[in-house]
């Protein structure tokens, strides 16, 4: 089962390299939202995502509003600490957009209002912290979609 990694303005290198190596090893395609917080070119993002880059299936689009008209009728997930669901009830389908925010802010307020009943939540299980790593949060809920 293929899926779309869909990254809104990324800020930090390592991650998006961690996230492409990820698409790759999961047979997923990257869409990459700009702006972003850091140059495609910059050697950490391929650090992170080895001499992989090459082989990514990835799109980039020039904004928000850019990826919605391209990508428009797509079965989308969202993914934020304030969604009221839990990845583990969403039906995956092949080719779905799995869309995830920048690691500072995650999603804008207007696409979580705008898509509630399709805004989940990785679960933790301490007060003391607000959220997981980017890369880590991809990786949980791209290999859960995978699961047979």
């Amino acid at each position: 089962m293929a899926y779309n990694i869909v990254l809104i303005e990324p800020e930090i290198p390592n991650n998006t390299g961690n996230i492409g190596r990820l698409s790759l090893a999961s047979g997923s395609n990257l869409h990459l939202v700009k702006p972003f917080g850091f140059e495609l070119s910059d050697k950490r993002v391929k650090r992170a995502g080895l001499d992989y880059w090459q082989h990514i299936s990835l799109k980039i689009y020039d904004s928000i509003e850019e990826f919605f008209s391209i990508n428009e009728g797509k079965k989308m997930a969202f993914f934020s600490s304030h969604g009221k669901e839990t990845h583990w009830s969403i039906d995956y389908e092949d080719d779905m957009f799995l869309i995830f925010g920048k690691e500072s802010t995650g999603l804008p307020p207007s696409i979580i209002e705008a898509n509630k009943d399709r805004t989940y939540k990785i679960p933790l299980y301490n007060d003391h912290i607000r959220s997981l790593n980017l890369a880590n949060a991809v990786s949980i809920v791209i290999y859960e979609g995978l699961r047979p």
